[in-house]
């Protein structure tokens, strides 16, 4: 024998005992796929009526059937050159449009800081003891329980 017939007679071996190692734990697993409902369960009549209703599902009728309203090779091909020209009109159009992103970007924030009140936009800076203590008391008003309903007794 050769070194490539040893090699693929070893390889062929290999393989044989490899798919035999493999097959032998799930030839345990065998039983497990057939489980058998404990009698002495009370639920055990509802289980074997619901594993009996249901154990020849799905079935093939319960399939949708084949699409019969599906396009032709030719109309998908001249929808696909459609879709191709439309791109290539709406690169011509992007490319004709005058983007103002491109100039300074520090001109651009800067732009975009003077829409905006600063004061709004700035963090609470320190507050004197007497500032803190006021608005914990507007705090403490808004947050008192309006008084009860007056109900008539009867």
């Amino acid at each position: 024998m050769t070194g490539v017939e040893m090699n693929v007679f070893l390889s062929k071996k290999t393989i044989l005992l490899a798919m035999t190692g493999l097959l032998l734990p799930v030839g345990g697993c065998v039983g497990s796929f057939d489980p058998q409902t404990d009698a002495t369960s009370p639920l055990a009549p509802r289980i074997q009526q619901l594993v009996d209703a249901n154990r020849n599902y799905p079935r093939w009728a319960d399939f949708p059937a084949a699409p019969t309203d599906v396009p032709q090779p030719a109309q998908v091909a001249a929808n696909v050159s459609t879709l191709n020209a439309d791109s290539g009109a709406l690169a011509g159009q992007v490319a004709q449009i005058d983007w103002t992103m491109d100039s300074d970007p520090t001109a651009f924030i800067e732009s975009i800081r003077q829409r905006f009140d600063p004061a709004k936009m700035a963090p609470i800076g320190a507050q004197t003891p007497e500032e803190v203590e006021a608005f914990a008391e507007a705090l403490r008003r808004r947050a008192a329980a309006p008084p009860p309903i007056d109900r008539p007794r009867p």
